[in-house]
């Protein structure tokens, strides 16, 4: 099976995107394992630190690995906005596919050095780990839903200047560039700087990986476009638990008696999946699982 470098390599090269969903426990990732299947889709399973410390870095890897000999598709296990090195080490160690080190809202040479630190042990492992580095910075924290207008001050986006010194002094394989997205869903719709998209994914090598963060809330001719541009994986996660927290709030108001947990979480699991769905068809990635 092919490795998530390779997964990669093939989107860049075909002009559509992995996509890449987050999960809280087994029931996301049942139904985002569920679309995947029936459209024959490659996936990337993020977990936060959040994330990963209720759900364990060894229980992560084995329930990715169980679906992944269950389906036969290309599935791989991601650390997601990784804060520090340790906890890079500590993914790495117990054998995620990839690792997003995030020190983008700290200064640019402690970025540089605690991304390049990060690489090092990566290639000293001998695996093939994709790194992913983060450059420029998206202004909301987390995956929530906002009800103020969020502004996005020009300052927090990513130069193309200072991306291919970072990419060139680093060594990252995926390159995470502040293009207008958010985290979550703001009451404004978030206008991506689409000429900074095109002017970065033509002066970054090529090899290199153009990753798109804070997907949910933005319009499927966005996500179009920016693949056209050059962004070969996207970020989602606010959109994919808004759908699970609705379809488990209906499920409980429409049974309050049931206390047997499969059954509520039976169109919890539904409506995951056709989200996934959606957004698999809108990346390109259908029947892209190279099997």
């Amino acid at each position: 099976m092919m490795t998530l470098s390779e997964v990669l390599d093939v989107a860049r090269s075909g002009r559509w995107a992995v996509p890449h969903f987050n999960i809280s426990n087994f029931v996301q990732l049942k139904g985002i394992i569920a679309a995947c299947a029936e459209l024959r889709s490659p996936v990337m399973i993020g977990t936060s630190e959040g994330e990963v410390e209720f759900i364990g870095f060894k229980v992560a890897r084995a329930m990715v690995d169980a679906l992944k000999a269950e389906t036969g598709l290309p599935l791989f296990l991601n650390a997601d906005h990784f804060h520090s090195f340790a906890m890079c080490k500590k993914a790495i160690d117990e054998g995620y596919d990839g690792v997003h080190i995030d020190m983008s809202k700290k200064p640019y040479k402690e970025n540089i050095n605690e991304t390049k630190q990060v690489v090092r042990y990566a290639r000293a492992a001998e695996k093939d780990i994709s790194v992913e580095g983060e450059l420029g910075y998206i202004v909301t924290d987390s995956s929530k839903i906002y009800k103020k207008i969020v502004a996005i001050p020009q300052e927090s986006l990513t130069k193309p200047g200072e991306a291919i010194s970072y990419i060139e002094e680093t060594g990252v394989d995926r390159f995470a560039a502040a293009v207008g997205s958010l985290h979550g869903i703001a009451a404004n719709k978030p206008i991506l700087d689409f000429y900074r998209i095109e002017r970065l994914r033509e002066i970054i090598p090529k090899n290199t990986t153009l990753v798109l963060h804070g997907g949910s809330g933005l319009l499927d001719n966005d996500f179009k476009r920016a693949i056209e541009l050059g962004i070969n994986n996207i970020h989602i996660s606010t959109t994919i638990r808004a759908a699970y927290i609705k379809a488990l709030k209906k499920a409980l108001k429409e049974k309050k008696d049931e206390t047997t947990p499969y059954k509520l979480y039976d169109p919890v699991v539904r409506a995951v999946a056709e989200t996934v769905k959606e957004h698999i068809k809108l990346f390109g990635s259908q029947n892209k699982s190279m099997e």
